[in-house]
């Protein structure tokens, strides 16, 4: 009996375990087929953004096979592993949307021939237009080690090459990265800018037309070279050309988005017309304005200097639209330094350089503040059908001038220099006054009523007295916040060929660069103004990538070795604890659970 007893219990315990195996071996053939994580991060720093899904899943946008070669394989240190693997744990996740249409391949560049890799590294080089190789010098059983790796990957639509991605920042040749913290804290940031990096790079090749954005001339915009940072951001991703109107009604056809940027002579009433109708029919329009101007170098010179308006006509247009450009200027305590020759103080703050707050607006949403010099107050005058939004802002220390008004140097002097207050109120939220505005809806022509009714009624004129679907403006009061300083050369044949300046004024304040042991100000004109033409032109796919704020915590070096000590022995002793309770628990219970069988 008890023979049988003990057979029986056997094959029950065979039984459980091969139950228990069963069960681990479905679990893992499912999950080769499921992938599925929960992010459970503040920040959904592990989660894809609703514009990255939406466009993954769209067939129309990505209606072939992407194939993407990454060139980061082989015996790479730990750090670069780590990186390899989280590039492929993104590109699981778009293929969780996009299926079969997305393809990638790790290829270790260093296999094969001498003649082989050679001609493997020219044309991933692409004589600098492709990958840039990263050297490394890192130490490993007491002897320096140099490595070269390859940091990107190629992608392949359509059967042709398109572009290439640069995960990691090349180094010329002759200079090493050593694999040490600052290191380690590139590598992260590249890990958490690794969804932008990729379904940026897969935007461009899948691009099949590109929509036209236009850049107005001929009414004193800010030319081609002033303008050739921001062309060069959009451009792979919008067809960006120069128009003239010259009176002619077709000069927009075709166009989606028309920016003007900085004019300052007035336009015609048929020019108006032309715009005021390329709104009307659901174009996109950015104005970029002064309402004032002055000589900046007299105002250096003499210390004083009066403003005077200009006279565009674009004002009464966009008027009618719901917004209002002020005949003013904007002073803000948060705001970048003047250098001031030949004064006691080398430095002033100069409040009219005013550095905008951004607001919750996905345009503005976590860019650095964008400096704004001499910018104007923006107020919405929009209809019950339109949506009018602030996107930058002034700070609560700030307030407006009067119309047209005198500057003078000596204004910071008019307040404490410590602990400057231009309002009563600093901290109250109404002393914030709007510096860049967007309207969204149904429009109504500025020329309704205008015009005779012999050609508003005639049906070959075209003529909408209001928008056919909705469309969106926006108003900057500054025309020259994307103006970018440039320098000259002579080419081959003698003519003039424009470059912007290696120092990136929309990036950096070139004012504190000047002072040595500064710290640079840091601004966000370029990123804003990225945003503001893929908001309005509809392409949304990166935006909220762009606005997107994923904080990395740093570890402190302080605490770390003040209790380096406990945590050691935490993670020693509670693994090994929990081991011998165990074993305990297990031998007390079969002891007990045999000692009474018998």
């Amino acid at each position: 009996m008890a023979e049988t007893s003990k057979s029986v219990r056997n094959a029950y315990n065979w039984l459980l375990l091969l139950i228990v195996v069963a069960i681990v071996i479905l679990l893992n053939v499912i999950g080769s087929f499921v992938y599925k994580r929960i992010d459970m991060t503040e920040d959904s720093r592990y989660s894809l953004s609703e514009g990255t899904v939406t466009f993954l899943e769209n067939k129309k946008q990505l209606s072939s096979r992407l194939l993407i070669k990454i060139y980061l394989e082989g015996n790479l240190p730990a750090e670069l592993k780590r990186f390899r693997d989280a590039i492929e744990a993104k590109l699981v996740e778009f293929k969780e949307y996009a299926g079969d249409r997305i393809e990638y391949q790790f290829i270790d560049p260093k296999q094969g021939s001498e003649a082989d890799q050679n001609y493997l590294f020219e044309t991933l080089y692409d004589r600098g237009n492709g990958i840039i190789p990263l050297r490394l010098q890192f130490m490993k059983d007491g002897v320096r080690n140099d490595m070269e790796v390859w940091p990107g990957a190629i992608l392949e639509y359509g059967g042709s090459t398109k572009n290439s991605i640069q995960f990691l920042p090349g180094t010329a040749r002759g200079q090493f990265y050593t694999l040490n913290p600052n290191f380690e804290e590139q590598i992260q940031n590249s890990v958490n800018n690794l969804e932008y990096m990729l379904i940026s790079a897969i935007r461009r090749a899948t691009a099949k037309e590109k929509p036209r954005v236009a850049f107005l001339q001929g009414h004193g915009e800010l030319r081609f070279r002033e303008t050739q940072r921001v062309r060069t951001l959009i451009s792979p991703y919008f067809s960006v050309e120069d128009i003239t109107l010259n009176d002619s009604i077709d000069a927009l056809k075709g166009v989606k988005g028309l920016v003007i940027a900085g004019p300052t002579q007035p336009f015609s009433e048929k020019d108006k017309y032309i715009i005021d109708q390329f709104v009307m029919n659901g174009g996109r329009l950015m104005v970029f304005m002064d309402k004032l101007t002055f000589p900046e170098d007299s105002l250096n010179t003499r210390g004083v200097v009066h403003t005077s308006r200009l006279n565009t006509g674009l004002d009464k247009m966009l008027f009618d639209y719901g917004i209002k450009l002020n005949d003013n200027y904007v002073v803000d305590v948060f705001c970048a330094p003047k250098a001031v020759p030949m004064a006691k103080q080398s430095l002033i703050p100069w409040f009219f350089d005013i550095m905008a707050t951004p607001t919750k607006h996905p345009i503005s949403r976590n860019i650095d503040p964008v400096m704004l010099r001499y910018a104007s107050e923006i107020q919405f005058t929009n209809s019950d059908d339109q949506v009018a939004t602030p996107v930058l802002t002034s700070s609560t220390n700030s307030t407006v001038t009067g119309m047209a008004p005198l500057i003078s140097l000596a204004m910071p002097l008019n307040y404490d220099p410590q602990n400057p207050k231009l309002v009563p109120d600093p901290e109250n939220e109404g002393n914030k006054k709007c510096l860049a505005g967007l309207v969204e809806g149904k429009f109504e022509s500025h020329f309704k009523n205008r015009i005779v009714d012999a050609f508003a009624k005639n049906k070959e004129s075209g003529f909408l007295e209001e928008s056919k679907k909705e469309g969106k403006v926006f108003v900057v009061g500054n025309g020259r916040f994307i103006r970018n300083y440039y320098d000259s050369m002579p080419n081959a044949l003698g003519a003039m060929q424009y470059r912007p300046n290696a120092f990136n004024n929309l990036r950096f304040d070139e004012t504190m660069a000047r002072f040595e042991g500064s710290r640079p100000i840091i601004y966000g004109n370029q990123e804003f103004f990225q945003n503001i033409v893929d908001y309005m032109m509809d392409d949304n796919s990166v935006l909220d990538l762009r606005s997107r704020q994923i904080d990395i915590h740093p570890i402190d070096q302080e605490k770390v070795k003040a209790e380096a000590g406990f945590y050691k022995l935490v993670n020693m002793a509670i693994p090994s604890s929990l081991v011998l309770i165990m074993a305990f628990l297990l031998f007390y219970l079969r002891k007990r659970r045999y000692t009474r069988s018998n």
